[in-house]
């Protein structure tokens, strides 16, 4: 509410002279808002409204009415101002901009749908076409109550809370770090213990002074306290940034003068033994005319931010920025990327290339939202909004960074007076997480295994698996990982994936299985025709792996072994068993492993399978441990018959080497 000291209205929107009613108290009611006293204006026009009670006034009621509206438009009091605008459109107020102002607050509201109407039947009217600004400002309305109703329950990771310690019954707003040890918050705030008695004819509200909130040794924030030093006065004090050393504050006033505008300019004040100087106006341009505020220092200490009406601009108020070591022929409008015909206010300059600013003239959610902006290599802005929760049909304004994506801003969301409130802002990490476990062939643990995982980020983890064979490791976004699993007496294991880009916790899991340097290794789903040594098209698959695995361990060397069942005869099994070992081996050759690296051997049906563990989990019919000769597969039904036959055919490998230099 109380930042509205420095609003002023939309280029084309003025104020119209009631001769038919007259009277003291409307000619006070008009010279009050021309002083931009809004509070003050607004219950002097309500009890004009009152008055106007015969069917003949109906015309001077739809027009005080529309005044009250702009009133409570300035004060953000979004449903007092749309019950006004829509009384002033009953009554048949001349003037289309009453649609144009009902559909801005109706937006505040969150009335997204009615917004909308409002809006468009404005852009029905002929004149609008003549006003280009309050027709951008109109579609740019439109167009974001169709975002907000398009990502209704959509929202950011930002977690946002009210910063109930901050916070007075009154107006508390525009907090700003004091410097990069993010220990010291100031902020503007409206609380009876200000300074003065007088309240102000804006607001209604006591003037505003400055004050700062600090962190105790432990890193708690304390309550609150007016900064110490000649800074605060009787008259309106806030909205603050700092110059990098610290020493001198840059701040908006507002001057006040009998019968007079509010004058709002930018002020300094120095810093001398934890004590505010008192404030000296700081000279932009000779302009007195026009408003100057909401004071940001570049990083670098270089330039002034700030928020002005002055002529040259996009109508409203714009961001204009100022060089403060060379200001002479420095002054610039940030141009049409960042200002629209609405209002561009309470800049904050995070880097040379990002800027974070409130808009009510970009689509947003409604009153006013924060826009982050990114220079582009072009010399423009890419603009976008923050979201929600930051952002929220009221006015989110203010932003302040501290460490990483945590900060501070203000807004006036759930309160019916407009008053505005301290919020913080964090962004937390995004938990994305790879886990798995590294087993041997039956799937047990492999003792002491070691995993490395290097993304192309340039980032390189190593870890020891846990007694179970587990592992987890944190991860990018967006980021391409290699992963690496190895154990003493075991084959190397090798894992490659990408993070995706998705702004959401995630967790990935990979499982490493390590075949043995020491016992034969069994192929799965390796295939043949039937009494034949041809390869069939599904074992691709298994024999690509296989390939893969004499990759990752370039100096091994294997046997390759077929075995078969126990049907026919001894001769026959043996030929059959030693072309098939044959036929993978011509496989790996065709696709680039070394010759004499492979051996193939076929063992017919010479060498039955011993039943291991998983294979006892798999077929509970047998033990682990027996072994599946001809004459312990005679006892069995001819289901199991059929089952151990099936075990017993089977191609494996069996490491030979382990010093092969390739």
């Amino acid at each position: 509410m109380t930042r509205n000291i420095i609003s002023t209205l939309l280029s084309g929107i003025i104020l119209m002279s009631l001769t038919a009613c007259g009277g003291a108290k409307l000619a006070t009611a008009d010279e009050q808002y021309e002083r931009g006293e809004y509070y003050d204006a607004s219950k002097t026009y309500r009890k004009v409204y009152n008055k106007l009670t015969k069917r003949e006034e109906r015309p001077q009621r739809g027009e005080v009415a529309f005044k009250m509206g702009l009133c409570h438009d300035k004060l953000s009091q979004s449903a007092r101002a749309s019950a006004a605008f829509q009384n002033a459109i009953r009554y048949e107020y001349a003037d289309s901009t009453a649609y144009l102002l009902l559909g801005k607050n109706l937006q505040a509201e969150a009335k997204y749908a009615q917004a909308i109407e409002a809006y468009s039947r404005y852009l029905e009217f002929k004149e609008t076409n003549a006003n280009k600004q309050s027709r951008r400002f109109a579609e740019n309305g439109i167009a974001g109550c169709r975002q907000a109703i398009a990502s209704k329950g959509e929202k950011t990771r930002y977690v946002v809370k009210n910063a109930k310690l901050f916070n007075s019954r009154r107006s508390d707003f525009a907090p700003m770090y004091f410097d990069k040890s993010y220990d010291k918050l100031y902020f503007t705030t409206t609380t009876e213990k200000v300074l003065g008695d007088k309240r102000s004819e804006i607001t209604g509200m006591k003037k505003s002074d400055i004050w700062v909130a600090t962190k105790n040794e432990n890193g708690e924030w304390q309550r609150p306290e007016a900064v110490e030093g000649e800074l605060n006065t009787e008259l309106d004090e806030g909205i603050v940034s700092f110059s990098p050393d610290g020493s001198t504050m840059y701040l908006t006033k507002a001057r006040r003068e009998p019968n007079a505008s509010t004058a709002v300019e930018i002020y300094t004040s120095t810093r001398s033994d934890a004590q505010w100087g008192a404030a000296q106006k700081y000279e932009i341009t000779a302009d007195t005319l026009s408003s100057y505020g909401h004071p940001a220092v570049s990083p670098d200490g270089a330039w002034l931010y700030f928020s002005s009406d002055m002529p040259g601009g996009s109508g409203g108020k714009d961001i204009w920025r100022v060089n403060l070591k060379e200001r002479v022929g420095s002054l610039e409008n940030l141009g049409e990327f960042i200002n629209t015909p609405g209002d561009e206010m309470f800049p904050y300059v995070r880097q040379d290339s990002l800027l974070y600013f409130a808009s009510d003239g970009h689509p947003g959610y409604g009153g006013l939202d924060i826009f982050r902006a990114r220079k582009t290599e072009s010399g423009g802005w890419l603009v976008e909004n923050m979201g929600q929760p930051v952002n929220s049909s009221a006015d989110d304004f203010g932003i302040t960074f501290g460490a990483g994506e945590t900060g501070f801003f203000s807004s006036n969301r759930g309160d019916g007076r407009g008053y505005d409130h301290i919020y913080s802002f964090e962004l937390p990490d995004l938990k994305i997480m790879i886990s798995g476990w590294v087993l041997d062939k039956d799937e047990e643990p492999v003792p002491n295994a070691v995993i490395r995982i290097v993304g192309n980020d340039g980032s390189n983890q190593k870890q020891v698996a846990r007694n179970d064979g587990s592992f987890s490791f944190p991860l990018q976004r967006g980021v391409s990982y290699v992963m690496l699993a190895g154990a003493k007496g075991y084959l190397n294991g090798k894992q490659e994936f990408t993070a995706d880009n998705a702004e959401e916790d995630a967790e990935y899991f990979i499982d490493f299985i390590l075949a043995s340097i020491n016992k034969p290794v069994v192929i799965e789903n390796i295939f043949y025709d039937y009494d034949k040594a041809t390869l069939r098209p599904e074992s691709k698959t298994a024999l690509d792996e296989m390939a893969q695995i004499m990759r990752d361990n370039p100096n091994i060397t294997i046997e390759m072994a077929s075995h078969t069942d126990r049907h026919g005869g001894e001769a026959y099994n043996m030929d059959l068993s030693q072309r098939r070992a044959q036929s993978v081996i011509d496989y790996l050759i065709s696709v680039g492993i070394a010759e004499d690296r492979l051996q193939a051997q076929g063992y017919g049906k010479s060498r039955p399978k011993v039943i291991t563990k998983k294979l006892a989990r798999e077929y509970p019919q047998f033990t682990e441990g027996t072994e599946l000769t001809p004459e312990f597969i005679s006892t069995l039904s001819d289901e199991d018959q059929d089952a151990a036959d099936q075990i017993n055919r089977r191609t494996e490998f069996q490491v030979l080497s382990i010093d092969y230099i390739y």
